[in-house]
Formats: C-alpha cells, sequence, structure tokens
C-alpha cells in the first residue's frame, strides 16, 4: 500500500478507535500547512512543512502524527514528526507506517513559575494512540481553571474560513499560560510584519468570552463579568488599524478613546469592554490632568502597549506614569525588537518574552521577504572643505573631515544625494514596493523629489 492506501485503511481507523475525531472537542487536522516555504525569487519557494496529522483537542494542538507507507520502517517518519513538533511547540509526536506506532516525548510541558517543569521522555513503541483526555492529562500534569476555561474558547476564525499561523498561536497560547499563572507583566518579541495586533485581537477574544477578570481570577466558581481591555499605541493610525481588527467583537464592546469625544462628553467613556486610546491622548487633559486619571486605577483588567519599545517601558518616559498608574492590571507589551542597550528598560520592566518569533525565523519560513546587504561606496563618502567649494547655506568648520553620520543631518550636498538616488534606481524594480530611510523629515522630502525625477515608470507616485 501507497502512503495514501496506508492513512486511510489502517492510520484513520486506529486514530477513530482512540477517540479522535469522535470524543466532542476532538479534531484530526489533515495535511496541516506549517509555513510556507522560503522565498527564493523569481516566484519560486523552497519547500513548505506540512504536517500528514495534527491532533486538537478543547481547541488546543496536542501531538502530530507522521505517516509513511505501509513498506516503510516503522520510524521512518520520527525526523519530520520531532522537525513539526518542535515547530508547533508541541509535546507529542508519533510515527506510523500503519503496521505500529512510535510515539516521542518532546518533553514540552506548562508553564509553571514561568518555565516548562517536565524533562524529557523516553521515546517507545506504542499498542495505541493515548485518548485526547488521556493527551491532555499528559500534556498538563498541573490542574489549571483558567487554562481550561481559555481552551473553551476557540479562536475567531471568520467562520472557518480562516487560520492563524503557527508562530501566532503558540504566541497567544503562551501569553494565555502566563496569565493563567497569574503573570502581571508579560512580553512578546515578533519581527515587523508578522501579526502583532491580530495575536492581540485572538487573546482579547479569549479573555472577553471566558469571562476573565481581575476580580474573579483567584476566585473558585465561575467568574462574574467581562474585562475590561485597554489597547495604548503611541500613534493614532496603530490605534485605528487595531480598532478596525477588532471588528469581530459586538458593535458596542468597543471604545475608540479620542480628545475631541472626551471634550464633547465631557468625560472619559467608560461603557464598553475594549478600549482603544493613545498615549498622548491619555497624558493630555484640562488644566494639566491626565485624562487617565478619570478611571479608577482598577479599571482595566488587561492592558496592551503596542511598540512598547518606543518609551512606555521607559523609566524617563512619562508614558510609564500610565503604567504605573494601572498598575493592577496585567500588562502585555508588544515588541519587535529584540533586547539591546537602547531598550533594556523594555525588557527589565517586562521581564523576558513567553515567546520570540525573530527576523530570521519569519524569512526562513516564508513569511517575510529575504535580503541581501549591498554596499555602495562613492567618491563623496566622506568630506573635507577646501576653498573652491561653494557654501549654499550655513557655515563650513574649516578643517573639519565630515563622514556618513554627518550627511543630511550636518552637512548637506545634493549632487551627492543626486549620484547616490541614481545607483540605487538602477538596482531595484521600480515596479516593486520599495523603503527608502532617510536621515530626517527633510532629506526624505529631497530622496523623494530625486526619485520622482529619475523614475522610469509613469505612475506619478
Amino acid at each position: 500500500m501507497n502512503e495514501a492506501e496506508t492513512r486511510a485503511e489502517h492510520i484513520d481507523p486506529a486514530l477513530k478507535a482512540a477517540g479522535w475525531g469522535v470524543v466532542d472537542g476532538s479534531r484530526i487536522r489533515r495535511e496541516y500547512p506549517i509555513t510556507l516555504g522560503r522565498i527564493e525569487g523569481h516566484g519560486k519557494r523552497g519547500k513548505a512543512l506540512t504536517a500528514d496529522y495534527v491532533l486538537e483537542y478543547r481547541n488546543t494542538k496536542l501531538a502530530v502524527v507522521e505517516a509513511k507507507a505501509w513498506d516503510k520502517p516503522l520510524t521512518e517518519g520520527v525526523g519530520q514528526a520531532k522537525d513539526y513538533a518542535g515547530k508547533l511547540a508541541v509535546r507529542f509526536a508519533f510515527a506510523t507506517n500503519g503496521q505500529g506506532i512510535y510515539q516521542i516525548d518532546m518533553g514540552y510541558g506548562t508553564y509553571e513559575s514561568h518555565k516548562t517543569y517536565t524533562t524529557y521522555k523516553n521515546e517507545s513503541e506504542v499498542s495505541c494512540y493515548p485518548t485526547p483526555d488521556e493527551l491532555w492529562n499528559l500534556t498538563f500534569a498541573v490542574q489549571n481553571a483558567w487554562r481550561d476555561r481559555f481552551a473553551k474558547v476557540p479562536f475567531e476564525d471568520r467562520g472557518g474560513y480562516f487560520q492563524g499561523r503557527y508562530y501566532q498561536d503558540i504566541a497567544i497560547e503562551r501569553v494565555l499560560e502566563a496569565i493563567a499563572d497569574n503573570r502581571q507583566r508579560i512580553l512578546l518579541t515578533l519581527a515587523t510584519g508578522t501579526g502583532k495586533t491580530f495575536i492581540a485581537f485572538q487573546i482579547a477574544w479569549k479573555l472577553f468570552h471566558s469571562r476573565w477578570n481581575l476580580t474573579d481570577r483567584r476566585k473558585q466558581g465561575e467568574p462574574t463579568r467581562r474585562p475590561r481591555i485597554l489597547f495604548l499605541a503611541d500613534r493614532n493610525i496603530l490605534a485605528d488599524q487595531a480598532y478596525n481588527a477588532f471588528s469581530a467583537f459586538p458593535e458596542d464592546a468597543l471604545v475608540r478613546i479620542a480628545p475631541d469625544e472626551i471634550r464633547k462628553k465631557g468625560k472619559a467613556p467608560k461603557n464598553g469592554s475594549i478600549f482603544f486610546t493613545i498615549f498622548q491622548t491619555f497624558m493630555s487633559g484640562p488644566n494639566d490632568t491626565p485624562y487617565f486619571g478619570e478611571y479608577p486605577p482598577d479599571f482595566f483588567d488587561f492592558i496592551v502597549i503596542d511598540e512598547c519599545h518606543r518609551g512606555g517601558a521607559n523609566d524617563e518616559s512619562n508614558w510609564r506614569d500610565i503604567l504605573t498608574y494601572f498598575k493592577p492590571a496585567v500588562q502585555l507589551g508588544l515588541t519587535a525588537t529584540p533586547k539591546r542597550v537602547d531598550n533594556v528598560d523594555t525588557y527589565r520592566y517586562f521581564g523576558d518574552p513567553v515567546y520570540i518569533y525573530s527576523l530570521k525565523d519569519g524569512i526562513n519560513d516564508g513569511y517575510l521577504t529575504p535580503f541581501r546587504v549591498k554596499q555602495i561606496s562613492t567618491t563623496l563618502d566622506e568630506y573635507v572643505y577646501t576653498s573652491d567649494d561653494r557654501v549654499m547655506e550655513g557655515e563650513i568648520e574649516y578643517g573639519k573631515r565630515y563622514e556618513e553620520p554627518d550627511f543630511n543631518k550636518i552637512i548637506e550636498i545634493m549632487a551627492r544625494e543626486k549620484k547616490r538616488v541614481e545607483i540605487f534606481m538602477a538596482q531595484i524594480d521600480q515596479r516593486e514596493k520599495t523603503l527608502v530611510f532617510c536621515a530626517s523629515q527633510a532629506h526624505a522630502l529631497a530622496v523623494r523629489d530625486l526619485i520622482n525625477q529619475m523614475k522610469n515608470s509613469t505612475d506619478p507616485n
């Protein structure tokens, strides 16, 4: 039998006999796409990763199964099974040829004191697949009521037409694990363009529908109210994008906090569940009294700080006053920036990230575009004034050697900029999207004009 026949006649029945796809809340995902494959250019991609089976229970991925044809060795798929389980951050993997089942314990466990407490377990051949409940209890040996409540809420998938990326699911689960473990400060580090707002939305969706809140989180029994969640950004465009991205929530649950609305109504809005605003709005207010002070310190249960490395967690920033004021809330920081000297305060405030998805990860998985660095040198990469040069504006410091960091900040030579833009335009595909980073707004204005003057495209923009 080939692999397809082996699956249909032996593997599928064995999974069904263990209750997978039969027990309420269990699900078998076949041909589950994990990565797209690295972008190689010219419309080509590297090999995509696809798991033969992913076993889900209570809306949580628990295991992968790698299938091989009947005449293949039982453990031939072990390497792939481990690779896929590692990618998906599930504890168990199985390799099978339809004649036997080889079980692998990857050693992942639930968070306990913010660390995985389980150790690596042995691999062995088993007689049958664990049932959904058995696999759940093996994965989550420590009981946690809130984790179970979160698990009851499915991801919002637009009626079954949308599936989140594997790393987004992991990020969401890691944050929810930390919340269930009563952590107050949580950090996610994910590269730009990998969907941090989508992740924040799904976390809010789970909290909203499970009715998690600060009042009830340490109590026994059913929770009494929905949480109040604040999405805090540093630019209106980010707050507006988030507001629109949360459109699946009931309309009366969403509140956009804006200064003109506060002035018109004479007070800050308090009716709603999910609030969106920017730091500057919350820091402003009449008579130097910030608007955030109109809310009790324990008003919000959960706060998402978008682009938190921009200053919200910096001891020197006034924005920190907002986070300090709402100290009782669980605070989640989102950043694309790995830990480094200029954002050490962010990591000190939130602690180590519960999950990291790097630029390199995104490129290798095919979700981000790879790049190559091309160094361009010209005959004017440093400059010393000579008497036959004409100063158009300002004053020259005689004898000073102007170098790259000085150009377009201290000194500007338009002929140099024109030459650099010519070189740049000759190397890019002018039909494709391109980002150009400049030294200042004035420099960006000049470069934009030079690009438009030199372009081959008929597009005026």
